[in-house]
């Protein structure tokens, strides 16, 4: 998925895919839970996911036992990946942009994405929100796990410096919001917020990892961060920046509900 990227330019996520680290969310495998939980995904749904990534999530989508499964992933590799992992009729992974899939208008009654609205500009965030808004049919569930500035009021000033140290850090253009700012963008988009959680963001702290990864995905992870001088670096300077900020960090999972009336 990275090509031929250095390491000093790679984005953070590719490079922590690339050490072996496979849960990459922000809230960890436990808010991950918490939003299919929250989505309550059942045997008559029929679910799609904008860039499943590794397809951690959709493995856990698909114990559920969906009546079908579609990710939208922009990365060639990573798409033909995910497929690999899918098994049975109506599951499959396509290559496209999730601000424009080509799927079918009220395909799905559930559709969720995880770490990846942060990473777009404030339209981009909009069309992609709208695009699950017109994948949905009324009374469909949209769910998604995202980076979040707290507290709500926070400093004008200190959002714009966290946001440039995030882009600067981890080489991504990252724009988290406050909670009322996430929960406003998917009520632009015509959806109804039906909750959110809050939780850490503690990506990179070890016991974190040790309870995404297990213990064999966690010695993994620290055997190749040992073998690499440059990764370790990069990847040292993210959990600097993470604990610095860690008053104005959080992961958020925001659930919402496409009306059943117009």
């Amino acid at each position: 998925m990275a090509g031929g990227v250095r390491v000093e330019k790679m984005p953070g996520h590719w490079l922590l895919a690339r050490l072996g680290k496979r849960v990459l969310r922000p809230g960890g495998v436990e808010a991950t839970r918490r939003m299919l939980e929250a989505l309550e995904i059942g045997v008559r749904d029929e679910v799609v996911e904008f860039a499943p990534g590794l397809g951690a999530t959709a493995r856990m989508a698909l114990e559920r036992r969906p009546a079908s499964y579609t990710g939208v992933e922009r990365d060639r590799e990573a798409a033909r990946r995910v497929a690999e992992i899918l098994r049975g009729d109506r599951r499959g992974c396509v290559v496209g942009d999730a601000a424009a899939t080509g799927l079918a208008s009220g395909c799905a009654s559930v559709v969720f994405g995880e770490a990846m609205l942060t990473m777009q500009r404030e339209a981009q965030k909009r069309r992609i929100a709208g695009e699950a808004y017109r994948l949905l049919r009324p009374g469909g569930r949209y769910g998604i796990h995202e980076l979040c500035l707290v507290p709500e009021e926070i400093d004008g000033g200190m959002k714009e410096e966290i946001r440039e140290e995030l882009s600067r850090t981890v080489r991504v253009g990252a724009r988290p919001l406050t909670p009322g700012e996430w929960q406003a963008l998917l009520e632009s988009c015509g959806f109804e917020v039906t909750g959110h959680v809050l939780a850490p963001m503690r990506l990179l702290e070890p016991g974190r990892i040790l309870r995404d990864e297990g213990p064999a995905g966690t010695l993994r992870f620290a055997a190749n961060l040992l073998r690499d001088g440059g990764a370790r670096a990069r990847v040292l300077a993210m959990r600097r920046l993470f604990r610095r900020y860690r008053n104005h960090l959080a992961a958020i999972v925001l659930v919402a509900r496409k009306p059943t009336t117009p």
